[in-house]
């Protein structure tokens, strides 16, 4: 889910991810238009609609309720290892 900007509200799933830049680009959010030569991808070129990307600071995970929740972690003793959980409704994120 998008928390800021433009795009405010909306949701998508996540398509790539950035480290170096900390970007997002988010399937179907921060549509913008791109002119394009004629090539052999696209003969006609003209303007294609893409999303951009969306620093991560501007996303949220949304948990199992439907609701966007901010991330914990915690450990899981049945299965020895660390796990990430919904702060909102405690639930464990796969």
């Amino acid at each position: 889910m998008i928390i800021a900007g433009d795009s405010r509200g909306q949701q998508g799933k996540v398509l790539m991810v950035d480290k170096d830049h900390y970007t997002a680009i988010v399937e179907g959010v921060n549509m913008v238009s791109k002119h394009t030569k004629p090539n052999a991808k696209s003969p006609q070129g003209g303007i294609i609609k893409k999303e951009a990307p969306v620093h991560i600071s501007n996303l949220m995970v949304i948990d199992g309720t439907g609701k966007a929740s901010r991330i914990g972690r915690k450990y899981d003793a049945k299965n020895n290892k660390l796990v990430r959980y919904s702060k909102k409704s405690g639930e464990v994120i796969k």
